[in-house]
């Protein structure tokens, strides 16, 4: 470490100061970086070791599996020859004689004692004989599966071995058919013989126990019932359950292979899966290792060099990072001591830690950001009195709500609501609310807006300070994305004036109660007037008459309902009357038609406001019921100084130029004349 600017050095710190988290995260790297070098190379031998075991085991399992099948397939063969043995000693005449066939198979035939039981049925396929562990049993009580055998036997004529019957594991069986041929060769009878699944003379309970904790030897049919399993509880069950083994499966009845002679072995992520079949009974053989390509350091005689190898890594790795943290105490200093820039300047807190390279840029840059702060705090302070001068002076209220709490208020507001500043400021913008209930329902109404056009336009009814109503005009925007706690601005305009003319009787015959403008009625009375002041020659010209239609309403209307039509026509009439304040007035003639009239008005004046109310209908996407739908205007344009003789002429020729301006393309402003233009 450097010594400081004054010239003493160690004056930055007496002591060790602790790394922060990207030096922490760099001594982490380099430590992890040790661990891996070593690590890799471990792993390599290791994986190159694993392969070899993983090859060594499969082959074993291979050359175990065809043994097993060969071994089974044997057993199945001798079963069958002594079925066989048995047939040769019946006659035509015992299959007719019961008494004969039995006494036949009780003292003639010593390998008849091999089997469970015996069965012999005539050529019609009635049961002559059912002998079960020596004993005579009722035609009545032969299992049904056991009866279809006798039939497929006499059917096809030839041997065969029948699928597992059984309701129950430990009953399961199999059944074994022989045909009786007479010496011309014709088929007088067919005899039976079963045994269990699970006997000495099939498949012994000892032949699936496995060699290891993790492998598994399965029997099963080509269907896939499983006749022997490490696990007695899944005999009788099916192949497509068996990790491993199921995919295997799958992918043998895909290639729709015959059972064959000889063994097949496939690597799986998990398993190696060996399979043998048995062609006579139709089986296979398979076993299921769990097996995982890994070396497993601290085995064998190896285990002492592996954690030889393994202490000096993390030795390594520990001193790596001793030598890091000692390196970067000039960076750890600079970080505990740059906070304290946010509570006194850069002179404080000399002297600052030297080291060349990042930790002296950096002080430069903070340097430079600590005096760049002083100012800004200057130039804070002065924008902050003239703001709140422009906010003081302003005509109408502005308010800015964080939150649901006034952040921010200016005198206007605070007199129209009857408040001081310092009532208002800090409190929840409920208080000017007759009842919670109100606000409420007032916050639904900004919430939807703000979703659907971006903005809040309307009257609001609020309680001033002594209780009053005090109508204001109320225009609302968010203050960047409209997101929780983001705040929005308010600007306020009294309307209790307005709002108590509403009061008159007369004034729902020429105001349209929708959208609160001038209706048909009460544009044509005062489109009159303005004429008439042409006629008796007003000086200042006599105005334009704008004619606007909505595009794409209907489609609006149509697939998002009514009360979003209604809403609709509610924010044009704002937005129109927001544009045009200053220099006329509207009206809605009916539908989603509205009328413009801006008295006095030029004429390249007229197209300037036309133009500008089509962009900002075109620039407006509402949103509702999670779609956002697009609207335009045709407006049509009239000078009122045309020579038009009366308010009909005037609304004819502008309804004609809205009618151009749809034909031409809508969205789009044409001018009444002898040639209508578009603009």
């Amino acid at each position: 470490m450097s010594p400081s600017p004054q010239g003493h050095p160690g004056a930055v710190a007496s002591f060790w100061w602790a790394p922060g988290a990207m030096v922490w995260r760099l001594m982490l790297v380099a430590a992890l970086a040790v661990a891996l070098a070593g690590g890799l190379g471990a792993f390599i031998v290791a994986q190159a070791s694993g392969q070899e075991t993983v090859q060594r085991l499969a082959a074993q399992q291979n050359d175990e599996v065809e043994m097993l099948a060969r071994l089974l397939a044997g057993k199945v063969e001798q079963s069958q020859r002594l079925l066989a043995s048995v047939a040769a000693g019946i006659t035509p005449s015992m299959v007719e004689s019961p008494a004969a066939l039995e006494a036949q198979l009780h003292q003639g035939l010593q390998p008849a004692r091999f089997f469970d039981s015996l069965l012999v049925a005539r050529s019609n396929g009635l049961l002559s004989l059912y002998l079960r562990h020596g004993r005579v049993q009722q035609a009545g009580s032969l299992d049904p599966a056991e009866r279809d055998g006798l039939r497929r036997a006499l059917a096809d004529g030839k041997p065969q071995v029948s699928e597992p019957i059984a309701e129950h594991t430990s009953e399961a069986r199999l059944l074994f058919t022989m045909p009786l041929h007479r010496e011309d060769g014709s088929l007088f009878g067919v005899i039976g013989g079963t045994l269990r699944l699970q006997s000495q003379a099939l498949l012994p309970p000892a032949l699936a126990l496995p060699l290891r904790a993790d492998s598994r030897l399965v029997v099963f049919t080509r269907d896939g019932t499983i006749l022997a399993h490490s696990q007695p509880a899944r005999i009788l069950g099916q192949v497509r359950d068996e990790p491993g083994l199921a995919q295997a499966y799958a992918d043998w009845q895909a290639r729709a292979q015959a059972i064959v002679d000889g063994a097949q072995t496939q690597l799986q992520p998990a398993h190696i899966v060996s399979m043998a079949g048995m062609p006579l009974p139709q089986w296979m053989v398979a076993r299921v290792s769990d097996v995982q390509v890994r070396a497993v350091p601290g085995q064998g005689g190896s285990g002492q060099m592996w954690w030889m190898a393994a202490a000096l890594l993390l030795l390594i790795a520990l001193g790596a990072m001793l030598c890091m943290a000692w390196v970067a105490q000039p960076l750890a200093v600079l970080r505990h001591r740059a906070p304290q820039l946010l509570q006194a300047g850069p002179s404080a807190l000399e002297p600052w830690p030297r080291a060349a390279g990042e930790v002296d840029a950096l002080v430069d840059v903070l340097r430079s950001l600590g005096h760049q702060r002083a100012q800004l705090r200057e130039q804070h302070a002065v924008l902050g009195v003239r703001f709140q001068a422009i906010l003081d002076h302003a005509p109408v209220g502005i308010v800015i709500i964080r939150s649901g709490v006034f952040e921010l208020l200016n005198r206007q507001a605070c007199h129209m609501l009857g408040y001081s500043l310092d009532a208002l400021r800090g409190q929840h913008a409920s208080m000017l609310h007759a009842s919670v209930a109100d606000y409420q329902h007032l916050e639904r109404q900004v919430r939807q807006a703000f979703t659907a056009h971006g903005a809040f336009n309307g009257d609001v009814c609020f309680q001033r300070k002594d209780g009053g109503p005090v109508w204001v005009r109320v225009q609302g925007h968010a203050l960047g994305q409209a997101e929780e706690g983001v705040g929005s601005v308010w600007i306020l305009e009294d309307m209790t004036a307005e709002r108590e003319a509403l009061r008159q009787q007369d004034w729902g015959v020429r105001h349209d109660p929708l959208t609160l403008l001038a209706n048909r009625a009460g544009l044509e009375l005062r489109l009159q007037n303005l004429l008439a002041q042409r006629q008796e020659g007003a000086a200042g010209g006599v105005g334009v008459l704008l004619f606007l239609d909505l595009d794409h309403f209907a489609v609006l209307n149509d697939e998002a309902g009514h009360e979003a039509g209604n809403d609709v026509l509610r924010h044009v009439a704002r937005l129109i009357e927001t544009q045009v304040r200053q220099i006329g007035w509207a009206a809605r003639v009916g539908g989603d038609e509205f009328a413009v009239v801006l008295p006095g008005c030029t004429h390249a004046r007229g197209l300037a406001v036309a133009e500008q109310l089509r962009a900002a209908l075109q620039d407006w996407e509402p949103a509702y019921q999670g779609r956002s739908f697009t609207l335009g205007a045709s407006i049509g344009v009239v000078m009122l100084d045309t020579g038009l003789a009366n308010v009909t002429e005037v609304l004819h020729a502008a309804d004609m130029a809205c009618y151009a301006a749809k034909r031409a393309g809508r969205n789009r402003v044409v001018e009444h004349a002898q040639k209508a233009s578009a603009v």
